[in-house]
């Protein structure tokens, strides 16, 4: 299995299925689904496959990462 933080790059995909992306980022299916329909989470098509790099997995979660309420 594939962690974000894993600390061998050697073994690290850069990109993973949209399974393998909503498993990482720790949210279901649907939800990881809707973010690459709305364009918000960014994919790659080869051929009939759809990817997701692992560095976009990141950069998205980010982008939506809440402060403390006050």
């Amino acid at each position: 299995m594939t962690d974000l933080n894993e600390a061998n790059p050697k073994h690290t995909p850069i990109a993973v299925s949209p399974d393998e992306a909503a498993r990482l980022a720790g949210i279901g299916r649907t939800t990881l689904y809707a973010a690459l329909a709305k364009g918000d989470l960014p994919s790659i098509k080869i051929g009939t496959r759809r990817l997701v790099r692992v560095d976009a997995i990141r950069e998205w979660l980010a982008r939506n990462e809440t402060g403390p309420k006050a």
